[in-house]
């Protein structure tokens, strides 16, 4: 492996770097967001599971209110807990979860240990994407809870960029 290359999942898929984090945040951005989009994209991302067996809760919140949630078989009321403490670090830091934990991974630290937040509020794992409008900033968060948090984050993107027409 190369110096500054991405190291390797258990899977063998790469752990993507801050920067690409980045550029996913920069080209996943909706030139609205309704009612309807919510419960559109949430249920692709069931499809997506479903294909995959995948045991996950699926969440969409919007401005402080829960417009989709789905827990597939498998899932469990931990799920639910990790899918808030997820989506109150998107609230927070207007970023992806995974985003936020790289940031502070790429520091030499772990968000726990240097965040100042309580880890039992908030949890910069992967798997909570901001629901960006064009425009008009962050308005909301799509998160997946379930699966090992590149997983839920890239369950997450892959649903986005299928949503979005990328």
């Amino acid at each position: 492996m190369s110096p500054g290359a991405p190291a390797p999942t258990p899977s063998g898929a790469s752990v993507p770097t801050v920067a690409e984090l980045e550029e996913q945040e920069r080209r996943l951005v909706f030139r609205r967001f309704t009612h309807d989009d919510a419960w559109a994209l949430g249920s692709l991302l069931v499809e997506l599971a479903r294909e995959r067996e995948a045991p996950v809760a699926v969440d969409i919140h919007r401005a402080g209110q829960q417009l989709f949630h789905a827990a597939l078989p498998g899932s469990t009321p931990d799920n639910d807990a990790w899918i808030a403490r997820k989506r109150r670090v998107v609230e927070r830091y207007g970023s992806a979860s995974y985003l936020v934990g790289s940031r502070f991974r790429a520091k030499g630290t772990t968000f726990e240990e240097s965040s100042r937040l309580d880890p039992g509020t908030y949890a910069a794992h992967g798997g909570s994407f901001p629901i960006t409008v064009a425009g008009v900033g962050v308005v909301g968060a799509v998160t997946v809870s379930g699966l090992p948090q590149v997983a839920d984050h890239r369950l997450v993107v892959e649903a986005l960029e299928r949503f979005l027409g990328e």
